[in-house]
Protein backbone atom coordinates (compact mmCIF):
# COMPACT_ATOMS: atom_id res chain seq x y z
CA UNK A 1 0.00 0.00 0.00
CA UNK A 2 1.15 3.49 -0.82
CA UNK A 3 0.87 6.80 1.00
CA UNK A 4 0.11 10.44 0.24
CA UNK A 5 3.19 12.62 -0.22
CA UNK A 6 4.06 16.11 -1.44
CA UNK A 7 6.39 16.78 -4.35
CA UNK A 8 7.65 20.03 -5.87
CA UNK A 9 6.39 21.35 -9.20
CA UNK A 10 8.71 23.11 -11.68
CA UNK A 11 7.28 26.47 -10.50
CA UNK A 12 8.32 25.68 -6.92
CA UNK A 13 4.81 25.07 -5.58
CA UNK A 14 3.99 21.88 -3.69
CA UNK A 15 1.57 19.29 -5.06
CA UNK A 16 0.06 16.20 -3.42
CA UNK A 17 0.27 12.68 -4.79
CA UNK A 18 -0.17 9.02 -3.94
CA UNK A 19 3.15 7.13 -3.97
CA UNK A 20 3.38 3.33 -4.06
CA UNK A 21 6.82 1.72 -3.80
CA UNK A 22 8.08 -1.81 -4.55
CA UNK A 23 10.33 -3.74 -2.20
CA UNK A 24 13.48 -2.72 -4.10
CA UNK A 25 12.58 0.91 -4.73
CA UNK A 26 16.16 2.10 -5.31
CA UNK A 27 16.54 0.04 -8.48
CA UNK A 28 13.02 0.48 -9.83
CA UNK A 29 11.90 2.52 -12.85
CA UNK A 30 9.03 4.93 -12.25
CA UNK A 31 5.52 5.36 -13.65
CA UNK A 32 3.32 8.42 -13.22
CA UNK A 33 -0.34 7.32 -13.22
CA UNK A 34 -2.82 10.06 -14.18
CA UNK A 35 -6.33 10.02 -12.79
CA UNK A 36 -9.62 9.57 -14.60
CA UNK A 37 -12.20 12.35 -14.32
CA UNK A 38 -13.34 10.78 -11.02
CA UNK A 39 -10.16 11.90 -9.24
CA UNK A 40 -7.64 9.95 -7.16
CA UNK A 41 -10.03 7.33 -5.83
CA UNK A 42 -9.36 3.84 -4.48
CA UNK A 43 -9.41 2.39 -8.00
CA UNK A 44 -6.58 4.67 -9.17
CA UNK A 45 -4.60 4.02 -6.01
CA UNK A 46 -5.09 0.31 -6.71
CA UNK A 47 -3.44 0.72 -10.13
CA UNK A 48 -0.44 2.37 -8.48
CA UNK A 49 -0.31 -0.45 -5.91
CA UNK A 50 -0.45 -3.01 -8.75
CA UNK A 51 2.52 -1.36 -10.46
CA UNK A 52 4.45 -1.38 -7.18
CA UNK A 53 3.64 -5.08 -6.77
CA UNK A 54 5.40 -5.85 -10.08
CA UNK A 55 8.45 -3.70 -9.36
CA UNK A 56 7.70 -0.07 -10.31
CA UNK A 57 7.68 3.12 -8.29
CA UNK A 58 4.25 4.59 -9.05
CA UNK A 59 3.12 8.16 -8.33
CA UNK A 60 -0.42 9.47 -8.87
CA UNK A 61 -0.43 13.29 -8.84
CA UNK A 62 -3.64 14.52 -7.19
CA UNK A 63 -4.81 17.00 -9.82
CA UNK A 64 -8.10 17.74 -8.01
CA UNK A 65 -6.36 18.36 -4.67
CA UNK A 66 -8.28 15.78 -2.68
CA UNK A 67 -11.66 16.08 -4.38
CA UNK A 68 -13.22 12.85 -5.68
CA UNK A 69 -16.42 12.57 -7.72
CA UNK A 70 -19.20 10.08 -6.99
CA UNK A 71 -21.33 10.81 -10.07
CA UNK A 72 -20.68 11.51 -13.73
CA UNK A 73 -22.05 15.05 -13.44
CA UNK A 74 -19.76 15.76 -10.50
CA UNK A 75 -16.77 14.28 -12.33
CA UNK A 76 -17.52 16.36 -15.41
CA UNK A 77 -17.71 19.49 -13.23
CA UNK A 78 -14.31 18.74 -11.69
CA UNK A 79 -12.77 18.02 -15.09
CA UNK A 80 -14.18 21.24 -16.58
CA UNK A 81 -12.55 23.17 -13.75
CA UNK A 82 -9.12 21.66 -14.32
CA UNK A 83 -6.39 23.73 -16.02
CA UNK A 84 -5.01 21.11 -18.42
CA UNK A 85 -1.88 23.12 -19.25
CA UNK A 86 -1.02 23.60 -15.57
CA UNK A 87 -1.79 19.94 -14.85
CA UNK A 88 0.54 18.81 -17.65
CA UNK A 89 3.45 21.21 -17.34
CA UNK A 90 3.44 21.55 -13.54
CA UNK A 91 1.74 18.69 -11.63
CA UNK A 92 2.56 15.85 -14.03
CA UNK A 93 5.98 17.17 -14.99
CA UNK A 94 6.77 17.67 -11.31
CA UNK A 95 5.74 14.07 -10.61
CA UNK A 96 8.00 12.82 -13.40
CA UNK A 97 10.88 14.94 -12.09
CA UNK A 98 10.31 13.60 -8.56
CA UNK A 99 10.61 9.99 -9.73
CA UNK A 100 13.57 10.79 -12.01
CA UNK A 101 15.46 12.36 -9.12
CA UNK A 102 15.47 8.93 -7.44
CA UNK A 103 17.12 7.44 -10.56
CA UNK A 104 15.91 5.32 -13.46
CA UNK A 105 13.61 5.95 -16.38
CA UNK A 106 10.06 7.20 -15.91
CA UNK A 107 6.93 6.53 -17.96
CA UNK A 108 3.58 8.31 -17.97
CA UNK A 109 0.18 6.61 -18.22
CA UNK A 110 -3.44 7.59 -17.70
CA UNK A 111 -7.05 6.62 -18.22
CA UNK A 112 -9.87 8.63 -19.83
CA UNK A 113 -9.06 12.25 -18.88
CA UNK A 114 -5.72 10.89 -17.67
CA UNK A 115 -5.16 9.27 -21.06
CA UNK A 116 -5.60 12.65 -22.71
CA UNK A 117 -3.16 14.16 -20.22
CA UNK A 118 -0.69 11.30 -20.78
CA UNK A 119 -0.68 12.10 -24.50
CA UNK A 120 -0.25 15.80 -23.71
CA UNK A 121 2.62 14.88 -21.39
CA UNK A 122 4.29 12.88 -24.17
CA UNK A 123 4.37 16.16 -26.11
CA UNK A 124 5.22 18.60 -23.32
CA UNK A 125 7.11 16.80 -20.51
CA UNK A 126 10.68 16.40 -21.79
CA UNK A 127 11.78 14.20 -18.86
CA UNK A 128 9.25 11.46 -19.67
CA UNK A 129 10.76 8.35 -21.29
CA UNK A 130 7.62 6.59 -22.58
CA UNK A 131 3.83 6.80 -22.43
CA UNK A 132 0.82 4.46 -22.32
CA UNK A 133 -2.55 6.03 -23.18
CA UNK A 134 -5.88 4.47 -22.21
CA UNK A 135 -8.87 5.71 -24.25
CA UNK A 136 -8.36 9.45 -24.07
CA UNK A 137 -6.87 12.19 -26.23
CA UNK A 138 -6.57 15.97 -25.74
CA UNK A 139 -8.02 18.67 -28.02
CA UNK A 140 -6.01 19.52 -31.13
CA UNK A 141 -4.85 22.86 -29.73
CA UNK A 142 -2.92 21.01 -27.01
CA UNK A 143 -0.10 20.30 -29.45
CA UNK A 144 1.06 18.25 -32.41
CA UNK A 145 1.53 14.51 -31.73
CA UNK A 146 4.13 14.49 -34.52
CA UNK A 147 6.50 16.25 -32.10
CA UNK A 148 6.55 13.30 -29.67
CA UNK A 149 10.07 11.90 -29.20
CA UNK A 150 9.34 8.95 -26.89
CA UNK A 151 7.83 5.48 -27.51
CA UNK A 152 4.09 5.31 -27.03
CA UNK A 153 1.27 2.78 -27.01
CA UNK A 154 -2.46 3.42 -26.89
CA UNK A 155 -5.47 1.31 -25.90
CA UNK A 156 -8.72 2.31 -27.62
CA UNK A 157 -12.35 1.15 -27.48
CA UNK A 158 -14.17 0.51 -30.77
CA UNK A 159 -17.46 1.72 -29.25
CA UNK A 160 -16.18 4.71 -27.30
CA UNK A 161 -18.88 7.35 -26.87
CA UNK A 162 -16.44 9.96 -25.54
CA UNK A 163 -13.31 9.56 -27.72
CA UNK A 164 -14.30 8.44 -31.21
CA UNK A 165 -12.25 6.43 -33.69
CA UNK A 166 -12.01 9.37 -36.11
CA UNK A 167 -10.18 11.45 -33.50
CA UNK A 168 -7.80 8.58 -32.81
CA UNK A 169 -7.10 8.20 -36.53
CA UNK A 170 -6.22 11.89 -36.81
CA UNK A 171 -3.71 11.48 -33.99
CA UNK A 172 -2.32 8.37 -35.67
CA UNK A 173 -1.78 10.33 -38.91
CA UNK A 174 0.28 12.91 -37.01
CA UNK A 175 2.29 10.18 -35.24
CA UNK A 176 3.12 8.63 -38.61
CA UNK A 177 4.06 12.04 -40.01
CA UNK A 178 6.46 12.54 -37.12
CA UNK A 179 7.82 8.99 -37.38
CA UNK A 180 6.96 8.47 -33.72
CA UNK A 181 7.55 4.98 -32.31
CA UNK A 182 4.01 3.94 -31.43
CA UNK A 183 1.51 1.08 -31.45
CA UNK A 184 -2.27 1.32 -31.04
CA UNK A 185 -4.49 -1.52 -29.86
CA UNK A 186 -8.25 -1.66 -30.43
CA UNK A 187 -10.73 -3.51 -28.22
CA UNK A 188 -14.32 -4.59 -28.84
CA UNK A 189 -15.48 -2.53 -25.87
CA UNK A 190 -16.89 0.80 -24.74
CA UNK A 191 -15.20 3.68 -22.93
CA UNK A 192 -13.47 2.92 -19.60
CA UNK A 193 -13.48 -0.84 -20.18
CA UNK A 194 -10.57 -1.23 -17.74
CA UNK A 195 -12.46 0.32 -14.80
CA UNK A 196 -14.55 -2.17 -12.74
CA UNK A 197 -16.50 0.78 -11.31
CA UNK A 198 -17.20 4.01 -13.12
CA UNK A 199 -19.49 3.72 -16.13
CA UNK A 200 -20.26 0.01 -15.90
CA UNK A 201 -18.40 -0.83 -19.11
CA UNK A 202 -15.76 -3.09 -17.56
CA UNK A 203 -14.66 -6.05 -19.69
CA UNK A 204 -12.40 -8.42 -17.81
CA UNK A 205 -10.57 -10.16 -20.66
CA UNK A 206 -9.93 -6.91 -22.54
CA UNK A 207 -8.78 -5.13 -19.39
CA UNK A 208 -6.33 -7.91 -18.53
CA UNK A 209 -4.99 -7.95 -22.10
CA UNK A 210 -4.43 -4.19 -22.07
CA UNK A 211 -2.68 -4.42 -18.70
CA UNK A 212 -0.37 -7.20 -19.92
CA UNK A 213 0.44 -5.33 -23.12
CA UNK A 214 1.29 -2.29 -21.02
CA UNK A 215 3.57 -4.31 -18.72
CA UNK A 216 5.31 -5.83 -21.76
CA UNK A 217 5.83 -2.33 -23.16
CA UNK A 218 7.19 -0.91 -19.90
CA UNK A 219 9.60 -3.83 -19.59
CA UNK A 220 10.98 -3.04 -23.05
CA UNK A 221 11.31 0.73 -22.71
CA UNK A 222 11.98 1.57 -19.04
Amino acid sequence: MGQMIEFTRPDGKKAPGYLALPERAQEAPGIVVIEEWWGVNDQLKGIADAYAAVGYRALVPDLYRGRVAATGDEANHLMQGLDFTDATTQDIRGAVQFLKAQGGKVGVTGYCMGGALALASAMHVPEADAAVVFYGFPPAETGDPATIKIPLIGHWALHDEFFNAEGVKQIEERLKAGRVSYEFFWYDASHAFCNPGGLGNYKDAEAKLAWQRSLDFWKRVL
